[in-house]
């Protein structure tokens, strides 16, 4: 089997199982990474011990993370199984354990000040995520049929874990998002009259909706600024912007702020719970709003409010 039918056949199987596009496009890297680093020229030359000393070398040389080097293991573990039917039993490499941490929150002030350095479509998914609980993705994937104005709703759909989810939508929005969806729009039609306006929709589903493809409510809310070809189905499409147009503004808006965090899009989605949970919302709620599966994720956010909230005084306060 060559590099280039190992990798396709690897991509047969991602696609198969309904994986995302980003899971993909890491599991196709690191095997063919793999592939190169051992000079790899058939399957059959994979062995434990081959894929025992690639790690070893991610690890020792490279120094890298160990979510990185976890994620190269089940690239790899993906591969045997699936493609090569190889179960990698005699595999002696062990997890590396990552490290756990307490997330970086924002008080309701500070949030608020980022945000309204934002600005454009920024300033929007900003609000989006501190006001909503939303993941990044989540907040790009969002399409015009996803908000319910009405119902004062955010449907998320196929979000981490391919899990469908309501949110709520606030109050103080309303207005942008109408605003939003005419600008939406107008883009569209403007598509339309060229001969485009089709949606990006996951893999395969141009063949079922086309029909339903070109209309307004499958539009994303954030389009790119161009128009690009559809990376699996080879159609011209307008996707959402990239994540990096989102992350850039939000750096120099909390370098205007003067705020001496670190601050990324995942930290409103952190400033969101820990502000519900000050309030006194109760974590079962939090956790179905955040779409957590287990209650013990949505848990972290009691350590990261401190004792003195939960009724704890220091000894050194009551001297």
């Amino acid at each position: 089997m060559g590099q280039l039918t190992f990798l396709e056949a690897i991509r047969t199987e991602i696609r198969v199982r309904h994986y995302s596009y980003q899971t993909e496009k890491s599991y196709l890297y690191w095997n063919r990474y793999f592939i190169r680093h051992c000079n790899i020229r058939h399957g059959a030359d994979i062995t434990p011990a081959l894929i025992e000393q690639f790690l070893c070398f991610l690890a020792v040389d490279c120094e890298v993370s160990a979510s990185t080097q976890k994620q190269a293991l089940c690239a790899i573990v993906f591969a045997c199984r699936h493609v090569l039917k190889i179960e990698p039993n005699e595999l002696q490499f062990p997890y590396a354990k990552a490290p756990k941490r307490i997330p970086q929150v924002l008080s309701n002030e500070e949030a608020k000040l980022i945000i309204s350095n934002l600005s454009g479509y920024h300033y929007l998914i900003g609000a989006i995520l501190f006001g909503s609980g939303l993941r990044l993705k989540e907040a790009l994937k969002l399409r015009v049929k996803d908000i319910d104005l009405t119902t004062k709703s955010i449907f998320v759909y196929r979000g981490k874990g391919q899990k469908d989810r309501v949110c709520m939508l606030p109050n103080g929005l309303i207005d942008v998002l109408k605003s939003q969806m005419k600008q939406v729009k107008k883009l569209h039609e403007a598509d339309l009259s060229d001969g485009f306006g089709l949606a990006s929709l996951p893999i395969s589903l141009i063949r079922k909706y086309r029909s339903n493809a070109s209309k307004f409510h499958w539009q994303y809310l954030f389009p790119a600024s161009r128009r690009c070809m559809h990376p699996s189905d080879n159609y011209v499409c307008r996707h959402h912007i990239h994540p990096t147009a989102f992350s850039r503004a939000l750096r120099q808006a909390t370098t205007n702020c003067g705020i001496d965090k670190r601050v990324t899009a995942h930290t409103f989605r952190h400033s969101f719970a820990t502000s519900l949970l000050l309030k006194g919302h109760d974590i079962r709620t939090i956790q179905e709003l955040l779409g957590h599966s287990d209650v013990k994720t949505t848990e972290i956010y009691t350590h990261v409010i401190g004792g003195h909230h939960t009724g704890v005084i220091s000894p050194l306060d009551s001297l």
